[in-house]
Formats: C-alpha cells, structure tokens, sequence
C-alpha cells in the first residue's frame, strides 16, 4: 500500500481533484450542483468501464445491464420490500456483481468481435427482460423511488447537500481503487493481458481469471453507481438499461483517456456539459457531439489526458496512471 500511495505527483494530482470537487459544492450554483452530482455517479461507472476496456482491453458493449441491475437491484428493493439507503444500496451492488459474474464467466469464452457481440446480446437480453416483467418494472415508464426509502442513517439523500457529499463519497472510494488497481502488481497484469494476452499467458498468468476479475470489478463500480443513482435522484427505468447507455461509458472513457484514471471523470464532465450546452441552443446536439468526436480522434487520439501523457512520457505515466 505504501508503494501504491506514495507521495509523489500521480498522488498528489488525485487527491487535488478530489479536494477541489468536495470544495466546490460550496461554490456552486443549484443547478450545476446537482450536475456535478450527476456526473461523479456517472463517473464512476466510466471507471468501472475503463477498469475493463483501457486497462484489461475487453471491449464491452453490454455495460448498461451492470448499472441496470443496480439500479433496479436497489429500486425494487424499495419500492417492494421498503428496504431503505444501506440495505437497498448493497441489494443493488450485489445483484451488478452477481450479474457480472454469470454474463462474464460465459462471454469471456469468446474474445475480440465476438465478445462484443455476447455482452450485447446479455445487455439486449437484461433490456427486454425489464419489459417482460412491466408489472413490476414498469418498463420506459420507471418508477419514482420512494422518498421514504431514500434515507442514509438518517440523513434524507434528497437534501442537496446529503446528495452531493454521498455522491461525492462514492466517487471518491471508486477513484482511489482505480488508482490502486492501475499502481499495482493487478493493474500491470491487466494491462499485460491487453497488451499480449499470450505472453502474459506464457508468463505463467492465468488470462481468463485475469479478465473475470477486471470484469467484476468493473461491473461493481457500474452497479455501485446504478444503485447510488437511483438512490440520489429518485427514479428507475429501462432506458438507464439500454444500448445507449452501454455505449456512454465508452465515448466517456474514449474523450477523457482510456488506461488513465481520471480519464473516465474528464470524458464525462466534458461529453455531460457538451450535450447541456449545446442542446440549449439546437436540437442538432447530437452533430455538434459528433464534430467533437471527429476532432478529438484527430487530435487526441489516444483521449485528452491518454495523448498528454504519451507527450510527456515517463514523466506523464508517474502522473496519469
């Protein structure tokens, strides 16, 4: 642990970001309070997913059924069995990992194109499974999470502040495990199994239980955040279950810098105030999205902060694990 901590730049630099991000909910206006809310949650799902895609290389396009079993895990719990904040958060945490497990153990037989095919038939599979179950679910439509259920030892989490401070908390227990996994003797291996999955598998590596573990991971960060965003912000459906949210947290990972730890946090500020912005002005957001994305794989092809620390070289990879 001292290794992985120790106080130089790379430490430094992320515990600076998680001081500034605590300190700005006293700066912030309502509105970009509870959207800097939003976005820690959402960016711990994009850390989950740059735990399994820019460390370990699985190309997953089936993450949006982590965060939706999350999500639901923890709403139905709630809304069925009036199980409150603690107890519904760690109902969705498990149902993600658990989840993530039986999908992984059977779509990591396959690899490459055809692992990214797999996770999305699961993802479709979990999507229409919602449907199915409408009674219950109800579906598109969602639910309101329970007020009375949203509480957090006492502390109502639809006061502004409770909300901010438990995103904040989240955020801060997923980007501190980034950063432990990508100093580690675990991260070099997931990147080694990305790298060359059949040297590290000379090595003596056993690859398969390498990438189940970097999944699992990754699906509990992205059933820690589904929970957490039901939890802050009051409402369950199956659009958080769909394609377009398995596809999120790549463009997120991709922008800010895949492999990097806070790319996953600078992806998902810039794409959430990308759309916000420009959506205010057209309803042609999603071109101007577009030109954004053209621009960066010109320019920053390796994401904002991947291409900043391949400038800088060693000097980068001791700052931007």
């Amino acid at each position: 642990m001292r290794e992985i901590f120790r106080p130089d730049g790379g430490t430094a630099l992320h515990l600076g970001v998680l001081i500034v991000l605590f300190a700005l909910q006293f700066a912030l206006s309502d509105y970009h309070h509870i959207n800097i809310a939003r976005i820690m949650v959402l960016a711990c799902f994009a850390m989950g997913y740059n735990i399994a895609f820019g460390y370990t290389g699985l190309l997953s396009l089936g993450h949006a059924m982590f965060f939706g079993a999350g999500l639901y895990g923890a709403g139905l719990a709630a809304q069925f069995a009036a199980v409150s904040g603690p107890g519904a958060f760690v109902i969705g945490l498990a149902a993600a990992v658990a989840l993530t497990v039986l999908a992984g153990a059977v779509a990591l037989r396959t690899a490459g194109v055809s692992f990214m095919i797999v996770t999305l038939m699961f993802a479709q599979a979990a999507y229409l499974t919602i449907y199915y179950f409408g009674e219950f679910t109800r579906g598109d439509e969602g639910f309101v999470y329970p007020d009375a259920m949203r509480t957090l030892f006492g502390l109502e989490l639809i006061e502004p502040t409770v909300r901010y401070t438990v995103a904040f908390g989240l955020f801060a227990i997923c980007l501190i495990a980034s950063f432990a996994v990508a100093r580690s003797g675990l991260g070099r291996i997931f990147v080694a199994v990305r790298e060359n999955e059949d040297r590290a598998r000379m090595l003596g590596y056993d690859v398969y239980r390498m990438k189940l573990l970097a999944l699992t991971i990754s699906g509990a960060m992205a059933g820690a955040a589904g929970a957490a965003y039901g939890l802050l912000f009051g409402y369950v459906g199956a659009s958080f279950a769909n394609i377009e949210y398995s596809i999120y947290p790549l463009l997120w990972v991709l922008m800010g810098g895949a492999g990097v730890v806070l790319g996953p946090l600078l992806g998902t500020l810039a794409m959430f105030y990308l759309v916000d912005v420009t959506s205010g002005f057209t309803t042609a957001y999603l071109l101007v999205v577009g030109a954004a994305l053209i621009a960066l794989i010109l320019f920053f092809p390796k994401g904002v902060l991947g291409t900043v620390r391949e400038k800088l070289g060693a000097r980068g990879a001791r700052w931007l694990p």
